[in-house]
């Protein structure tokens, strides 16, 4: 148990807090909510009103070195330890406030000092399986939750792989989601990467006793090894042998980086509606061409003002970058500001290529405003009366950075509006959902209106649909499409006997969505390239399959397949088959993969050897 005479930051905050003017007090006052599972949507900017105030965020530097200075005294054995009483509950909500007005002003010193405070608290200085303080490790990282850096998330990660508690890395593990979610909100600190040794090509080589270690980003970073130049198929067992933490500290570089790749994809899709991306010159070095940074940014199209009002796209992976101003303005390339020509041409050179993209870009969907929409004014019913598994759609509301509360068979817990915001915070979509079954665990929702609000320093207030900036619209809707298209029952064959019947006839087999159509696209593409290629053909909603027994028909959007003459639905479980080698796809889709599969698997039926599909097969003939 700390003593008061030797660390004092309660009762310093106390005086600090004094000496500000009534207005600065009260700021510390509406922070009540700071212990939720959610906080509301003004927490964040209170924080960085906080952070102006130049007496607390000195106080707030001393109490934060003062922490990290004790947490060494206990390691060094200057200080007693007694598992979880290095600092009490008081202390605890003082440096967890400290935190956040440190991380709200970015400061330069705070990396260092996390480095040095997170990984003593998680980890006793003797050989016990306990912590100098459970309560500050995780008040540290909700400070991160709410206010995030890149070096929080390294200082958080150093912390797990320095705790011999069992229960503390599991903790650690479901935080950190929602710090990622959180950091790709906050794109102009997200950018910040690390070079982590990485050469200029993107290489990274270590001496490992007689072996050479070589960790290569391209999509993800890939280890290898070598001998006297030799390559090497699998890691030398000597080097395993010989060399074990050498082995596991390059294991967890590879880990480390593809994460620190998704951040930064995730950051850059998030900040599209904002366009907080650097100058051309800070650009160029510290994305284009930075040794990490460079595996995600080069595969994406961007677009460089190279003159006042001229704008080239330019794709860094094949060809070199334009000669532009320092301080011209960059932006990543978006498909609603082309044409479709221009749109066509860069589908091409992606599939050409063979380039994976770190997310959706060439082949992303766009959403433009519908007469319909003109109508209603202030929402849309684009995406209203589908029946979603409620559970799959909130997990992918977790994973797009909305916020909902989660629903249930309890008081007030039968609908609820996921919330995200967009365009630097500017602007806020509404999605409401209300709850159509609960009746066992797998509870079926059912989707409504979208709506969108701008905020502003008076509130946040609704405003029609035609006062929104087109590209905020076009990514708003386009999540709620993709809840919609991957959670709905109708591509969930136990419901096609239930009496959502339905729903799921008109929806398995109907109009496509724009993922759909995007779905299309591609195989059109691909098809060729196929060794079934003679066996298909595309109709408007399906892939048609022709095969030795019958004709079949997958529908594009479902994945649902039936079979001639009379349209009998066929039931195939996804894993019956997978695709023929590995079919190129520029970018990741689930649901395209399982068409692909199906494709593959019914192409050559007469090879099918599970019964229960031939069944199915032979009662259709």
């Amino acid at each position: 148990m700390p003593d008061e005479n030797d660390f004092a930051v309660a009762s310093e905050e106390t005086a600090v807090l004094k000496g500000l003017t009534t207005a600065e007090r009260s700021l510390f006052r509406s922070l009540q909510p700071s212990d939720t599972y959610d906080p509301p949507a003004w927490y964040t900017e209170r924080w960085r009103q906080i952070a102006a105030i130049p007496a607390y965020a000195a106080f707030a530097r001393r109490a934060l070195e003062t922490a990290a200075a004790r947490m060494e005294a206990i390691h060094r054995g200057e200080l007693p330890y007694v598992a979880e009483k290095a600092f009490t509950p008081d202390e605890v909500a003082v440096l967890g406030r400290a935190a956040r007005t440190a991380l709200a002003r970015d400061e330069p010193w705070l990396p260092a000092l996390l480095d040095r405070l997170l990984p003593a608290v998680a980890v006793a200085p003797t050989a016990a399986k306990t912590l100098p303080s459970q309560a500050l490790l995780f008040e540290l990282v909700r400070a991160g939750r709410d206010l995030p850096t890149p070096e929080l998330v390294t200082a958080v990660r150093a912390a797990r792989a320095a705790t011999r508690h069992a229960g503390v890395p599991k903790q650690l593990d479901k935080n950190l989601k929602k710090v990622e979610a959180a950091l790709v909100e906050r794109v102009d600190v997200a950018l910040r990467q690390p070079t982590l040794g990485f050469g200029p090509d993107g290489v990274l080589r270590r001496a490992v006793g007689p072996y050479e270690a070589v960790v290569t980003l391209a999509d993800t970073a890939v280890l290898t090894w070598s001998k006297d130049g030799r390559p090497l198929r699998t890691l030398p067992a000597p080097a395993r042998r010989d060399h074990p933490d050498a082995v596991k500290e390059l294991r967890a570089l590879v880990k480390r980086v593809d994460i620190q790749l998704g951040t930064l994809a995730r950051a850059l899709e998030a900040g599209w509606t904002a366009d907080m991306i650097p100058p051309y010159g800070r650009w160029r070095a510290e994305l284009a061409e930075h040794p990490v940074a460079r595996a995600v940014v080069r595969r994406l199209v961007w677009e460089i003002e190279v003159a006042p009002g001229r704008w080239r796209a330019v794709l860094p992976e094949a060809e070199e970058l334009p000669e532009a101003p320092e301080d011209a303005a960059v932006r990543l390339w978006h498909p609603l500001r082309s044409d479709p020509e221009t749109v066509e041409s860069w589908r091409a050179l992606v599939t050409e290529r063979r380039l994976r993209q770190p997310f959706k870009q060439a082949f992303r969907e766009i959403y433009r405003l519908t007469p319909a929409e003109e109508e209603t004014r202030d929402h849309s019913h684009r995406f209203a009366g589908h029946l979603v598994h409620y559970r799959r759609m909130f997990a992918l509301f977790r994973a797009r950075a909305w916020t909902s509360r989660l629903l249930g068979p309890w008081d007030s817990g039968d609908e609820d509006e996921a919330c995200r915001t967009l365009g630097a915070g500017e602007w806020e979509v509404g999605f409401r959902h209300v709850l159509a079954d609960w009746s066992d665990e797998d509870l079926v929702a059912s989707t409504d209106r979208v709506c969108f609000r701008r905020r502003t320093a008076q509130g946040v207030r609704p405003v029609p649909l035609a006062e929104v900036p087109p590209l905020v619209l076009s990514e708003g809707l386009r999540d709620v499409d993709l809840f919609v298209g991957v959670t709905s029952i109708a591509a969930d064959p136990d419901w096609r006997e239930d009496g959502r019947r339905p729903y799921w006839e008109s929806a398995g087999f109907g109009e496509l969505n724009g993922t759909a159509q995007t779905r299309r696209d591609v195989l059109a593409r691909i098809l060729p390239m196929l060794r079934i290629a003679d066996r298909c053909d595309l109709e408007d909603r399906c892939l048609v399959v022709r095969g030795e027994l019958t004709t079949y028909r997958i529908h594009l959007g479902s994945a649902n397949v039936r079979m001639a003459p009379d349209d009998a639905y066929l039931c195939v479980v996804p894993a019956a088959r997978k695709t023929d080698g590995k079919v190129f796809l520029p970018f990741e889709d689930e649901r395209l993969s399982l068409i692909l599969s199906k494709a593959f698997l019914l192409a050559d039926d007469a090879g099918i050897t599970d019964d229960s599909i031939l069944q199915q097969i032979r009662r259709a003939g």
